[in-house]
């Protein structure tokens, strides 16, 4: 199994397990993700929720190339006006779940992982650990992603993340200093310390608890939804074909350490 998926004190732990793969998700691993949020849902044994990565050199590094190269390329619609995204529906929101979900991040935290890191409550991370949007240096437009992510982090921190790609990384202090980590712990530390919240919310009376979270989510609903409208053309219009990028990526292989701040 590449997730998995443990229920204890009322709470569900759900861990991506691909650590050779620095987390990163394949086809499957996206239904899979899908199809726990929403077993959830019916799941009266649970009240609150953890996400994180195996491995602990990262959270998720978004989808795996390598898979999809195998799996075949996902089938695009002939429009500007629609996008087929495998990862688009992997977050617990996305999935119609509105218990509280509290992501740990050790380690890489980029690309695709932010469908899942923009659909928890809030994230716990390390001083080492790193996030960054490498879709520009690779001919591809952030449009969800950074969507996403701008809902969570100032216009200009947000708007730097995605435009420098792969050139820079923002460390878990930076992080946690403009509001996007809510915890540093030491290395190692972020599960314990998600847990330890989650049972908390998890004593707490279910319909209090979930109607909270829905009330949250519906002060940024209408921004969120509206800007997404428009993520399928400029998708379409702004990025290069797919070999396109796979040169990119093969050749941006060997370049040097990226500035961390």
């Amino acid at each position: 199994m590449t997730i998995r998926l443990e229920r204890q004190d009322g709470v569900a732990t759900v861990t991506l397990d691909r650590p050779e793969k620095h987390n990163a998700l394949g086809l499957s691993d996206a239904q899979a993700l899908a199809g726990i949020w929403r077993g959830l849902r019916t799941d009266r044994s649970v009240r609150a929720a953890v996400v994180t990565g195996a491995g602990g050199r990262a959270f998720c590094t978004g989808i795996d190339r390598d898979a999809v190269a195998h799996d075949g390329a996902v089938p695009q619609p002939h429009a500007p006006f629609a996008v087929e995204d495998p990862l688009l529906s992997i977050g617990p929101k996305s999935n119609d779940l509105w218990i509280p979900v509290i992501a740990a991040v050790e380690g890489m935290a980029c690309g695709g992982a932010f469908y899942l890191l923009s659909e928890a409550e809030f994230l716990i991370a390390t001083e080492e650990s790193t996030f960054f949007d490498p879709h520009t240096s690779y001919g591809m437009v952030s449009a969800y992603e950074a969507m996403d992510m701008a809902q969570r982090m100032p216009f200009g921190e947000v708007a730097r993340m995605a435009l420098m790609g792969t050139a820079e990384r923002i460390s878990g202090r930076r992080a946690y200093e403009t509001g996007l980590v809510s915890e540093l712990t030491p290395v190692g530390g972020t599960l314990d310390a998600a847990l330890s919240c989650a049972r908390v919310l998890a004593s707490y009376p279910l319909s209090a608890v979930q109607g909270t979270v829905r009330a949250i989510w519906a002060a940024r609903e209408a921004a969120r939804n509206h800007a997404r409208a428009l993520a399928p053309p400029l998708i379409a219009l702004g990025n290069l074909s797919p070999e396109q990028q796979a040169e990119r990526f093969t050749g941006r292989r060997g370049d040097g350490p990226p500035r961390m701040r």
